[in-house]
């Protein structure tokens, strides 16, 4: 009997084969790895639910460990010294969000004080004094280092009657809070628009925001109280409008220092801005 013979495969059939034989290992290989995924997954699902049934059960078990990230406080912004560049009084600023408990009679008695005779009070007297005096301001004063001294006396009388009406009589009477409380946030145009601001808002005792009757009544009396010791050909509204005016100018400028002084004292000298 005649065996029979097998046909050879050709060349492509060759390649049909090998290609069936490779993906069917690839796809054997794949649901082994899934499999052993899914145990895999199962089996840590299993073990965190009985871990966590276990801290629930056992309040003395430690919880898991968590990552936490302190969080900077924003009462860090605007920390204030007592002095600006050591010198020039600071005692009215208050730091960003910080609340203070209402002012009372004593306090803003030596608020005003503190400003009207601390050493450095006579700084800014000084310097309006000699610009006044440059610019002729009061001709009856003349010029020489006598005009100097009507000048700067003058000058130091209109600071200190102005303190007094603004950080003491007035304020004691509408129960407003003479201190600056400092933004220490936010961009330049809006810390600076604020600080201008409170020239014409303040805080009452209360805590809440104001017209600043203190500030804009109080500078107002204290020019028209000017008249009292200035030659008579000065006594004109004209003059006390603009001696208004330059109080008003003077402290909005002052709450512009302070609201960027705690900026400066740190870009410069390093100081702290947190308590």
């Amino acid at each position: 009997m005649t065996p029979k013979t097998v046909p050879y495969p050709g060349p492509a059939n060759m390649l049909l084969l090998l290609f069936l034989f490779c993906a069917g290992a690839h796809a054997q290989n794949t649901l082994i790895a899934n499999a052993s995924t899914v145990s895999g997954t199962s089996t840590e699902t299993s073990s965190a639910s009985l871990e966590s049934s276990s801290s629930i059960d056992n309040p003395n078990l430690p919880d898991a460990p968590q990552t936490t990230t302190p969080a900077s406080s924003s009462s860090d912004q605007g920390q204030q010294t007592k002095r600006i560049l050591g010198i020039f009084p600071n005692f009215r600023a208050v730091s960003a969000n910080v609340h203070l408990p209402p002012q009372t009679v004593k306090e803003k008695f030596i608020t005003a004080s503190q400003d009207s005779f601390d050493y450095s009070s006579i700084l800014l007297p000084a310097a309006v004094a000699g610009y006044d005096q440059a610019t002729n301001d009061t001709p009856e004063f003349r010029q020489g280092a006598a005009g100097y001294g009507r000048y700067f006396w003058h000058t130091y009388v209109d600071q200190t009657s102005e303190n007094y009406f603004v950080e003491f009589i007035v304020p004691v009477i509408t129960h407003e809070d003479t201190r600056y409380y400092t933004l220490g946030s936010g961009g330049f145009f809006k810390r600076a628009g604020y600080s201008l601001s409170r020239a014409v808002i303040t805080r009452n005792d209360d805590g809440h925001d104001t017209f600043n009757i203190s500030e804009v009544v109080g500078a107002g009396a204290a020019a028209g109280i000017s008249n009292l010791y200035y030659p008579s050909r000065e006594r004109t509204f004209s003059n006390t409008a603009d001696k208004w005016g330059e109080n008003v100018g003077i402290d909005a400028a002052t709450f512009l220092f302070h609201e960027f002084w705690p900026d400066v004292n740190h870009a410069l000298f390093h100081g702290k801005k947190s308590n």
